[in-house]
């Protein structure tokens, strides 16, 4: 059922992808020969009565594509021209582009709707709703309903705020909390969390916990969708950010294995927590795509971006290089961080 759901979940944010780049492809003209969902050989196929388009099913579930005409160097002499993605004016490029991310966006803000209307939308404030007697945090002076203002200097405007800097902490001195009480004292607590080796792996324990009542109604559905899409946004920015100054290393990021563990555990949840995860895949991927890095989706806006400013086109022959070369650096990132999630099961 795991390897199923995860296959499920997978095509449903590929799909939602590939998609936004399918539909703005055939509005602006672009003759599309194939949309895939998956990689490797076909196992299904179908060419559409319609139009030009083979939809098809590929073997391996992770990936998909649309294949433009005009995107590759070849000279498809068959096409018109007028149809070739190069021929098209840069702003019909960049909607093109930009509307596979932006459609995974789009459908992460709906599924975060429709959970807080349907399940309930929890507060994002980031109050503490117990802490465990005993645990470093209590005998610091944590306690239940106290309002994290700030942790290491960071300004904490939600709960995943607290998790985010948690997570990031290096743990070299003690955990410093900004917060303010239930009476309205504002204090700086300082807290040496507990340090916990398991199965290799190295956590910290700090005896807090964040979960929130749910409120109901098209208001608190409207505020929970837009708290916590800005605070998944700025977990992605920051991870970018830590990432560059090496605060997070990239043998901890998660790929296709690390995906399959996760989804194992929130289908527990039920479908909400289903839902969310498709959310919050749907924004990492997104987010990831629009980086202006070559053969991903913000590489390609990047070149339109350089095209505008230079007042004239990058040579194809030389943008397919780059991108080409893009594309099997990041293969050979994903195979590291794959068998680092390997490595993390054993």
């Amino acid at each position: 059922m795991t390897l199923l759901l995860f296959i499920l979940i997978l095509g449903v944010i590929i799909l939602i992808h590939e998609g936004g780049h399918f539909f703005f492809a055939k509005k602006m003209g672009v003759y599309v020969y194939e949309f895939a969902i998956g990689m490797g050989p076909r196992i299904w196929s179908r060419k559409s009565k319609k139009d030009e388009t083979v939809y098809s099913i590929r073997l391996i579930p992770i990936g998909g594509f649309v294949s433009l005409a005009g995107e590759e160097v070849e000279d498809d002499k068959n096409v018109p021209k007028e149809k070739k993605l190069q021929s098209k004016k840069p702003w019909q490029r960049f909607l093109i582009m930009f509307f596979g991310p932006g459609s995974n966006f789009i459908s992460a803000i709906l599924i975060l709707f429709a959970i807080g209307l349907f399940w309930g939308a929890p507060s994002m404030d980031p109050i503490l709703s117990h802490v465990t007697k005993d645990s470093r945090a209590y005998e610091a002076g944590l306690r239940k309903e106290d309002r994290i203002l700030e942790i290491n200097g960071h300004k904490i405007s939600t709960l995943d705020d607290i998790s985010l800097y948690i997570a990031v902490d290096q743990h070299k001195k003690a955990t410093t909390f900004k917060v303010k009480q239930k009476d309205g004292d504002i204090e700086t607590i300082k807290v040496n969390p507990e340090k916990v080796e398991k199965d290799g792996e190295v956590t910290y324990r700090y005896g807090i916990e964040m979960a929130s009542k749910p409120s109901y109604g098209l208001i608190p559905a409207l505020e929970y969708t837009f708290k916590k899409t800005g605070a998944l946004f700025k977990q992605m920015f920051k991870t970018i950010e830590y990432l560059i100054t090496g605060s997070i290393r990239v043998k901890q990021l998660s790929g296709p294995v690390g995906i399959y563990s996760i989804v194992g555990e929130q289908s527990k949840g039920g479908l909400s927590s289903i839902l969310y995860l498709i959310a919050f895949l749907s924004i990492n991927v997104g987010f990831i795509n629009l980086l202006p890095i070559p053969a991903f989706d913000g590489g390609h806006i990047l070149f339109i971006i350089i095209e505008k400013i230079k007042g004239s086109p990058v040579k194809p022959e030389t943008e397919n290089m780059i991108h080409t070369i893009g594309l099997f650096l990041l293969m050979a990132l994903m195979l590291y961080i794959t068998f680092q999630d390997i490595l993390r099961l054993f």
